[in-house]
């Protein structure tokens, strides 16, 4: 079995910051694509931010020159730092990984989100 599980998320002020990180586990061979989503209420989940296994990046224009993605293969880690973050940076945050396990499959895989909630 593979799981997701991110961490991190809690409530901040305009302005501040935020680390998220998603530790991958299980019997998992390697792990291609990783990104970072996100879902606002009454709205659909939106790309923030992906990685590709050798380091190449994609952000969502909202966010760009704030936010940063970054892996640790060795580790099965991706983290997000978020800063000058804004009240409509809230949402659940979804961390997602393109994984190959250990059985031979590739698939598609989902944390269970962390909430980011920007307010004074």
């Amino acid at each position: 079995q593979v799981q997701l599980v991110e961490s991190g998320g809690g409530l901040v002020q305009p302005g501040g910051s935020l680390r998220l990180s998603c530790a991958a586990s299980g019997r998992i061979f390697s792990i291609n694509d990783m990104g970072w989503y996100r879902q606002a209420p009454g709205k659909e989940r939106e790309l923030v931010a992906a990685i590709t296994r050798g380091g190449n990046t994609n952000y969502a224009d909202s966010v760009k020159d704030r936010f940063s993605i970054s892996r640790d293969n060795a580790k099965k880690l991706v983290t997000l730092q978020m800063n000058s973050l804004k009240p409509e940076d809230t949402a659940v945050y979804y961390c997602n990984g393109v994984i190959d396990t250990a059985w031979g499959t590739l698939g598609e895989y989902w944390g269970k989100g962390t909430l980011v909630t920007v307010s004074s």
